[in-house]
């Protein structure tokens, strides 16, 4: 498959087509994105050459035309000094070098046009590539916020996760049951404390009527 033709398939391709049918996106997108820029390297150095190839034809071109002066004043001189055979023959030099060099512009127009078509080809695959690139951003940004999904719910349902936090519930009730015996222990204390003070306050007021009963006796 020539360059041309890679260079053509990949500009004309639908990304997101190839994305949907793709069991492993992310694989996929690499793919895609590695041929893109292999297909740019190889286009752009196709490029280089064709440039450099227009060049020499141009100095070619310019070296036929010099020629073509100078056999145009070969025939001038010829003329001047009535020499018509050798007028003739300089002209005949020159229609030859003539041809040549159209046969030389010709050529360079179609590596004009050859230039111009791949320079719009690569503008549109550094689009292409720039888009690619975005997307795979967004698929690998994606791909890891699904894993972390994954591995989150992968504990959520993990029995030991499960077992050890049912653990820690039947500790818990336990000490809520030890803190709630240690507390009701201290209200039964307390409760006993305050049945010997009312006792004495009892007592108490009871020596006290008993001392008023006395006086008033006396």
């Amino acid at each position: 498959m020539s360059i041309f033709t890679r260079l053509s398939d990949i500009i004309n391709s639908n990304i997101s087509s190839l994305l949907d049918k793709a069991e492993n996106p992310e694989k996929m997108i690499r793919m895609v994105i590695q041929e893109m820029e292999e297909t740019l390297v190889e286009v752009r150095s196709g490029t280089a050459k064709v440039i450099a190839e227009k060049k020499t034809l141009h100095r070619r071109a310019e070296q036929l035309r010099k020629q073509s002066e100078d056999w145009q004043k070969k025939a001038e001189l010829a003329m001047s000094k009535d020499r018509e055979d050798l007028a003739k023959a300089a002209l005949v030099e020159r229609a030859s070098v003539n041809v040549t060099i159209e046969m030389l512009d010709n050529e360079m127009h179609k590596l004009d046009e050859t230039l111009d078509k791949l320079s719009n080809e690569i503008d549109q695959l550094q689009a292409k590539l720039n888009d690619a690139r975005a997307r795979q951003k967004t698929i690998v940004m994606r791909t890891t916020a699904t894993q972390s999904r994954v591995d989150v719910n992968r504990q959520l349902h993990n029995y030991n996760i499960d077992n050890a936090m049912n653990k820690f519930e039947y500790y818990e009730k336990k000490i809520d049951l030890m803190e709630g015996q240690v507390e009701s222990m201290n209200r039964e204390s307390k409760n006993l404390q305050s049945e010997f003070d009312e006792l004495a306050r009892s007592e108490k007021i009871d020596q006290e009527i008993q001392d008023i009963k006395n006086k008033l006796s006396k």
